[in-house]
C-alpha cells in the first residue's frame, strides 16, 4: 500500500516554499499593494490581471475565474500533478527529505505518473550530456563547432548526443528502475520487434524544458547520412509534451522578457543558442510547428500584455519565411504587445548570421525590426497593379483592413495616409475614413462577441467584478456580494483573515447571524471554528486552519479570495480604518433588528399582553441607545 507522507514533513514543505516564487515559473507578477501581487491567470484568458497572490499569506486567487488556493493547490492545478507529486516536487525544490508512514516508502511505486515521466526525462538528458564526451560523439562535437558553439556554449544549453545503438538509453533507464510501460508512454523509447528501442539514435540532442525548468521532451538532430529519418526529430506527443505548448528557451528567457517587455522569437534550437550567446537572451523558438495559440498564451503571461511590450519574429527573407511571418500576423491581435520581424539577410538564419558576421551582426538584426503589419501592407500592396484604378481598388480593400488593425490609433491613423500614398489615391481622407470604419466595425464585433473578434474579451478587476454567489442550501436569486448592502461585511471579513490584529477582540464577539450574505455568515463561522480573530494575531496557521474548517470547497475558494483581495483603502489600514467596519456591520445588525421589533410591536396591537409588550419595547429603547451610541462614539461603543 502506498505510504502516507507524514503531515508535519507537510506542513513544512508548505511553508518552506514561498508561494510568489512559486508562480513567478509562470508568469510575470507585478505589485498589486498591499504587499499583494498579481499578473494574468494561467487558468483562463483575460486582458486585464485579475489574478493575485498574497505572499504574506501563501495565497493567490483568480478574481476573473475563482481559483484560488496555496502553494500546494496551484502547482496541483497548473501541472495536473497528484497531491503527492506537488509535494514530493515541492519538497525536492527546498531540499527537505520526506517521511512516509503506513508502509514506508518504495521508490517507482508510489510516485505519480507526471512525477515518473519527468524523473524519466531529467535521467535521460543528464545521459545524452554525458554521452556529448564520448568517442562516438566527435562527430556532435564537430557539427556544434562547426556552428560556433563550444563546449561551455553546450553545457549552458545541455546539449547531448544519443549513442547510434538501438537500445542504449532504455537500458540506462531500466537500470534507474524505470518500466518499459513508462518509457514508451514518456516517448523516449517506441516499440521495437524484440520489446522496446530508443527512439532518437545517432543525432544531437537538445533537451526541451517546460517553464518551471523541467525536461519534458527533446528535440533531434541528424548528423549522418545513412540515418534515413527527418532531419529533426522530436518528442512526440505524450502526457508531459504538447509541441503546441511548449517554447524552446523559455525557462533561460523568460526572466529577461518580463524584465525587459521583449521577446524574440527564432526558428531552431541552434538559432535560440545564437541569439543567447550574442546577448539577445530573450529569444525562444517552437518545437517543430507553427507558432500558435499555445505559444501566445505562454509569452502574454510574462509580458503581462503590456502595451509597451514587443514580440519580435525573425524569418528567413525567402517564400517560405514570408508565409511564416503573414501566418504570425495573423495571430497578431491576440497580443497587446507590439509584433515586429526582422528579416534575416541573404536567407540566413541567426545561427548562420553570427557565424558568419558575429555577435553584433545578431543584435542588429533584432534592432532593424520592421512592424509587422507594415511587412504585411508591403507583400499585401506588392500583388495588385497600381497603375490602374481597379487594382489600386483592390488593393485598397485588401490593405485598409490591416491598418484598421492597428492597435496604436496615432501610428494607425499616420499609416492611413501612408497607404493613400503608396496607392497614388488623392483623396487621403477617403482612406483614412475606410480605415477608421473598418476599425470601429471591428471594436463593436469584439464588444457583441462576434465573429472577427480577434482579441480576448476584458476580465473585470476585483474592483469592478460584481461576483454573484447563490446562498449556501438556497434555491432563491443570486447574491451581489460586493452591492452596497454587504461591502462591508465583505471587508470586515477580509480585515479578519489578513489583519485579524486590527479586528480582535472586538470580531470574535460578533455572530454569524450579523453577517446578511449567508456565505460571509459561513466564513465567520470558520474563523470561529479556527480559534477566532484573537488567535490569527500571533498564529501562521490561522488562515490554513480556517480554509481547513470550511464545510466545502465554495466556501473555501471564498475564504481564500477574501484573504487576497486587496482592501480598499489607500493607505494602510489601521485600527481608525478596521473601527469603522466594525461598527458599520454591528450598526447594521442593531438596525436589522430594530425594524424586526418594530415588526412585532405593530402585529402585538393594542390588545397585547402587557408584561410582553413592555418586554418588547424594552428592547426596543435599548437597541436604539445602543445605535445612537454607535453613529455618536464609533469604535468606542462597541
Amino acid at each position: 500500500m502506498a505510504g502516507r507522507i507524514n503531515d508535519d514533513d507537510v506542513k513544512a514543505v508548505r511553508d518552506a516554499v514561498p508561494i510568489d516564487a512559486v508562480v513567478s515559473e509562470y508568469l510575470q507578477l507585478r505589485n498589486a499593494g498591499g504587499g499583494n501581487l498579481k499578473g494574468l491567470c494561467p487558468f483562463h484568458d483575460e486582458k486585464s490581471p485579475s489574478f493575485h497572490v498574497s505572499p504574506a499569506k501563501g495565497l493567490y486567487h483568480c478574481f476573473g475565474c475563482q481559483e484560488g488556493g496555496d502553494t500546494v493547490d496551484f502547482v496541483m492545478k497548473i501541472d495536473h500533478l497528484s497531491f503527492a507529486e506537488t509535494i514530493e516536487r515541492l519538497a525536492a525544490q527546498a531540499g527537505i527529505t520526506l517521511r512516509y508512514e503506513e508502509g514506508g516508502y518504495t521508490p517507482g511505486r508510489q510516485q505519480g505518473e507526471r512525477t515518473r515521466l519527468v524523473e524519466a526525462h531529467k535521467a535521460a538528458a543528464q545521459y545524452y550530456t554525458e554521452q556529448l564526451e564520448s568517442p562516438e560523439a566527435v562527430i556532435a562535437r564537430t557539427f556544434l563547432a562547426d556552428r560556433g558553439f563550444d563546449q561551455d556554449a553546450a553545457g549552458h544549453f545541455s546539449v547531448g548526443y544519443s549513442p547510434a545503438g538501438w537500445d542504449h538509453l532504455t537500458r540506462f533507464l531500466r537500470g534507474r528502475g524505470f518500466s518499459d510501460k513508462e518509457l514508451i508512454l514518456s516517448g523516449l523509447s517506441q516499440e521495437g520487434r524484440r520489446g522496446p528501442i530508443d527512439r532518437f539514435r545517432g543525432r544531437l540532442m537538445w533537451p526541451i524544458r517546460d517553464i518551471s525548468g523541467e525536461v519534458v521532451g527533446f528535440g533531434a538532430r541528424k548528423l549522418r547520412d545513412d540515418d534515413n529519418g527527418p532531419k529533426y526529430l522530436n518528442t512526440p506527443e505524450t502526457p508531459l509534451y504538447r509541441k503546441s505548448q511548449v517554447l524552446y528557451g523559455i525557462d533561460l528567457a523568460k526572466k529577461e522578457i518580463a524584465k525587459t517587455n521583449r521577446a524574440v522569437v527564432v526558428e531552431g534550437y541552434t538559432d535560440v543558442m545564437a541569439c543567447h550567446l550574442a546577448g539577445i537572451t530573450t529569444a525562444i523558438a517552437t518545437c517543430g510547428t507553427a507558432f500558435g495559440e499555445g505559444h501566445i498564451k505562454i509569452l502574454r503571461r510574462l509580458l503581462m500584455d503590456n502595451s509597451g511590450s514587443e514580440v519580435v519574429f525573425t524569418f528567413d527573407g525567402d517564400a517560405a519565411g514570408q508565409k511564416a511571418a503573414l501566418r504570425a500576423f495573423e495571430d497578431d491581435q491576440k497580443f497587446a504587445a507590439e509584433t515586429s520581424i526582422a528579416i534575416t539577410p541573404g536567407g540566413m538564419d541567426p545561427c548562420d548570421l553570427r557565424l558568419a558576421k558575429g555577435d553584433q551582426a545578431v543584435a542588429d538584426l533584432v534592432e532593424s525590426r520592421t512592424p509587422l503589419f507594415e511587412f504585411a501592407l508591403r507583400h499585401v500592396v506588392s500583388r495588385h497593379n497600381l497603375d490602374t484604378p481597379v487594382g489600386r481598388a483592390a488593393a485598397l480593400d485588401e490593405a485598409a483592413p490591416i491598418v484598421a488593425r492597428i492597435k496604436n490609433s496615432a501610428i494607425q491613423h499616420e499609416s492611413a495616409v501612408q497607404l493613400a500614398g503608396i496607392l497614388g489615391i488623392l483623396d487621403t481622407q477617403f482612406v483614412v475614413r475606410r480605415v477608421s470604419q473598418l476599425a470601429r466595425w471591428a471594436r463593436e464585433r469584439g464588444r457583441d462577441g462576434g465573429p472577427g473578434q480577434g482579441r480576448p474579451q476584458r476580465r473585470e478587476t476585483p474592483s469592478a467584478a460584481e461576483p454573484q454567489r447563490p446562498a449556501p442550501g438556497a434555491g432563491g436569486p443570486a447574491l451581489n456580494l460586493r452591492s452596497p448592502a454587504h461591502r462591508v461585511e465583505r471587508e470586515l471579513l477580509k480585515l479578519a483573515l489578513q489583519r485579524p490584529d486590527l479586528v480582535s477582540p472586538a470580531f470574535d464577539a460578533y455572530g454569524a447571524d450579523e453577517f446578511t450574505a449567508p456565505p460571509y455568515a459561513v466564513v465567520r463561522q470558520c474563523i470561529e471554528e479556527a480559534g477566532g480573530a484573537t488567535t490569527g494575531s500571533a498564529d501562521g496557521d490561522f488562515l490554513a486552519r480556517v480554509r481547513d474548517a470550511a464545510p466545502d470547497d465554495t466556501v473555501r475558494a471564498m475564504v481564500t479570495e477574501l484573504a487576497v483581495e486587496p482592501l480598499h483603502t489607500r493607505r494602510d489600514p489601521d485600527e481608525v480604518y478596521a473601527g469603522v467596519q466594525l461598527v458599520a456591520v454591528r450598526l447594521a445588525a442593531v438596525n436589522q433588528r430594530v425594524m424586526e421589533i418594530r415588526g412585532t410591536l405593530q402585529r402585538l396591537g393594542p390588545r397585547a399582553d402587557p408584561e410582553q409588550l413592555t418586554a418588547v419595547q424594552n428592547e426596543l429603547w435599548v437597541l436604539q441607545q445602543y445605535g445612537q451610541s454607535l453613529r455618536e462614539r464609533g469604535a468606542a461603543a462597541l
